[in-house]
């Protein structure tokens, strides 16, 4: 199976997004079929043996569509693609609004002509409508051309979509402002044998309508347009150029220029080009709108940095370790743009409506003019009917109710260092009720640190742990990492004049030195204690189980029929985690602490974290099963690992969330990828994901319930009992508004707080 996705073009409405699904889904070998209509971008899987690029283009274009082969592309081509894209828009933003303002002039000009008389407002004798009312109809009849002639795309596209068996809303307005048009024009001819015809003219719906919906998706148009600025901000990271140092010249090159290995300078206070590893120079680094980290990040020789970031005050020097599609800035990108192009489940309900409204709408608008024709009505009078529901009915609405709300959600997620991988992952996520953790790196640091310093009688605490450092100092065992560290921020690192002779390791048991001096000291577990000669009182063997008991490593130091004392390394929580674990129990979630640590350990983690439920003692293999397990009893599981050893249990949860640490992330391991290693992005996720679903649903209730109420009222339902009849320009106006109140709502997000 191949997934593939394809840009379209000519699409206006729900109703055209609902036909390229329909007919693309019906190619042999395709699995699944689906349109954004915000990103105006096909996801189609299909069986490249069935099916290939050429068939689906051409059942696009069978469909009265244009479709091009989408791919991703580096951050300079694809910034330099949305320039073009934006050119292009600006010249057509242009067209649009000069066609408006051609269309509101002649449309208010129409309308006082038709209507200024019931306003008291007075016209020429020359067109007055009782002594000329040929000239009266042929003024509105010269109006309204220019209107249809800035509106020609809803007749061209509209009757276009009839005639390949997909309507839209274009065909909705073009059939009600074509109607109004001619039955007006016939009108017209039969006036100089019957003037009292002049009360059924109605050029001044068709030509209102048009502009009015005209209005409405330039309003349209320009809020979208807001919805993708998360990528387009994101785009417009990545610096033009780079000062490239060859052979001890600087010289400024393009990045397509730039490869792997390849030295850069970026100066303080320009933007670093591509990921990379500092070389030389210290400086602070703006990770922001990368990573969503609020202060900047200081890095020194030997420290990854990311594209796209700023840097502070100082220079540095930064050789190239990614480029294109590799970066992290391209990788964040992609992800964006795959959500943004996917569904969420939601959303299958207003395609399926959305597939059969134009063809239902056109026909409630025929039954409905038949039925008044039929109980005595006029023809002008089933005509107002059959105009006012065709013009009230708005698929728009009900296709752009998901979409948008997706791409500003992920937008928002984002801007905080949370990437949404798809549309379905933003809805499963708010329904999960159960947070399994991951412990190491997750929970804790994923580093040993040094917890405890235990010295026997007689060692002072800094000679403890100076001698510790030099029995460590040519271990590579993690573990000694940690005493190393601890002794260094102490600044007791190498400040014993004693040097190492001969350096021992003891597999599974610790190291032993020889000092030049003579002296032979040990370090590690109990084992070792016992080559040692060394003994270790009650108290002494108690505080060490005390220590193993809370998951802490206690590395035993002796020298020969001595014990020194003891130093205990853990991997400690996160400052964070504790913070929150109570977010996420605030917010009715349960969490559950998974890890292949003994259980004494596990649950020592837990109660400081404050995690409900500890699954200990699980490997790699089990996790999966034991994720199952908790969606099994009825569970809806959020799993939280790092991305990497957590891979099966990842996929197995119903939404899988990896943490990341900038350009480490785990970018195919979750549906949802924490750009920071703090967990209370965890949170942070959930509740973009309530936001999200609830701005969606708000967004479908009103599409629904906008045409629920307004189609009856436009079809008469009113008028026998109240006299109420809908105009058709009344309901063109509110047609545009829906669509804009949609947009507009999900724009709302943008100024959510997460925390």
């Amino acid at each position: 199976m191949k997934e593939e996705c394809y840009l379209i073009e000519g699409m206006t409405c729900a109703a055209c997004s609902a036909a390229v699904e329909r007919v693309t889904a019906k190619l042999p070998g395709v699995e699944s079929s689906a349109v954004n209509l915000t990103t105006k971008r096909l996801t189609i899987r299909y069986d490249e043996s069935q099916t290939g690029p050429e068939q689906i283009v051409a059942k696009v274009e069978r469909a009265g569509f244009s479709a091009q082969l989408w791919q991703a592309e580096q951050p300079q081509a694809a910034k330099d693609s949305l320039e073009k894209q934006e050119e292009q828009a600006a010249k057509e933003e242009q067209l649009r609004k000069r066609e408006l303002w051609v269309s509101a002039v002649c449309g208010g000009l129409i309308l006082i002509f038709s209507m200024g008389h019931m306003l008291g407002m007075p016209l020429p004798d020359l067109v007055d409508m009782h002594s000329h009312p040929v000239n009266f109809a042929l003024v509105q009849l010269l109006l309204s051309i220019p209107v249809l002639w800035c509106g020609r795309r809803f007749f061209t596209k509209g009757f276009s979509a009839l005639f390949h068996g997909a309507p839209n809303m274009d065909t909705l307005v073009g059939i009600s402002s074509a109607c109004s048009f001619l039955y007006s024009l016939v009108t017209t001819f039969l006036l100089s044998d019957d003037p009292s015809q002049v009360h059924h003219l109605y050029y001044e719906s068709a030509a209102i309508v048009v502009t009015l919906v005209m209005l409405g998706k330039h309003m349209e148009a320009n809020s979208k347009s807001k919805t993708t600025g998360a990528i387009r901000s994101l785009m417009e990271l990545s610096p033009d150029t780079a000062i490239r140092i060859r052979n001890g010249q600087q010289q400024e090159v393009p990045l397509a220029q730039l490869a792997v290995g390849d030295l850069v300078l970026v100066k303080p206070g320009s933007k670093i080009p591509l990921d990379g590893i500092v070389q030389e120079g210290n400086s602070g680094v703006d990770e922001s709108l990368l990573t969503g980290e609020s202060l900047p990040v200081e890095k020194g020789p030997g420290s990854e940095v990311l594209g796209g970031t700023l840097n502070g005050s100082g220079a540095l020097y930064v050789e190239i370790s990614r480029i294109g599609q590799d970066t992290t800035l391209s990788q964040i990108i992609r992800i964006m743009e795959e959500a943004q192009g996917h569904k969420a489940p939601i959303a299958k309900l207003a395609d399926k409506v959305s597939g059969v409204f134009v063809p239902i709408v056109i026909g409630i608008a025929l039954l409905s003019a038949a039925v008044w024709l039929i109980s005595g009505q006029e023809l002008s009078f089933a005509l107002r009917i059959f105009t006012s529901v065709l013009v009230i009915a708005c698929p728009c609405a009900l296709g752009l109710a998901t979409p948008t709300a997706i791409v500003v959600g992920t937008g928002l997620g984002a801007s905080h260092g949370i990437l949404i991988r798809s549309g379905e992952a933003l809805e499963v996520l708010h329904k999960a009720d159960v947070v399994v953790l991951d412990k190491t790196g997750t929970v804790t640091t994923g580093r040993p640190q040094l917890t405890e310093l235990l010295p026997a009688e007689g060692v002072s605490p800094r000679e403890l742990l100076s001698l510790a450092a030099l029995v460590e100092e040519r271990s590579e065992h993690p573990l000694a990492g940690a005493v190393l560290r601890a002794a260094e921020e102490e600044g007791l690192r190498g400040i014993l004049p004693e040097q190492i002779k001969s350096f021992r390791s003891h597999t599974g048991s610790g190291v032993e030195v020889e000092l030049e001096n003579g002296r032979r000291l040990f370090m590690g577990n109990l084992a070792l204690l016992e080559k040692a000669a060394a003994a270790l009182s009650e108290a002494q063997q108690a505080e060490i189980d005390k220590l193993s008991a809370q998951g802490k490593t206690p590395l035993l130091l002796a020298e020969e029929g001595k014990y020194l004392g003891c130093v205990s390394v853990a991997d400690t929580i996160k400052e964070s985690s504790p913070a929150a674990i109570r977010r996420l129990h605030e917010m009715g979630l349960t969490t559950v602490l998974l890890t292949g640590d003994n259980q004494a350990t596990a649950e020592h983690i837990a109660a400081q974290a404050g995690i409900d439920r500890v699954l200990a003692q699980a490997l790699p293999g089990e996790k999966a099963g034991r994720i199952r397990s908790l969606q099994e009893e009825g569970h809806s599981v959020l799993m939280v690992g790092d991305g990497i050893n957590d891979g099966p249990a990842l996929a197995q949860a119903d939404v899988g969330c990896a943490m990341g640490a900038g350009s480490d992330v785990a970018i195919q391991a979750g549906s949802v990828v924490l750009m920071k290693n703090d967990l209370q992005d965890v949170a942070r996720a959930v509740r973009l994901s309530h936001l999200t679903i609830r701005g969606i649903k708000q967004n479908l209730f009103w599409a629904f319930c906008y045409n629920v109420i307004g189609i009856p009222i436009a079809a008469g339902l009113l008028y026998p009992s109240f006299g109420l009849l809908l105009s058709p320009m009344i309901g063109g106006l509110a047609m545009s508004l829906s669509s804009l109140f949609v947009v507009s709502n999900a724009l709302r997000l943008r100024l959510k707080k997460l925390d």
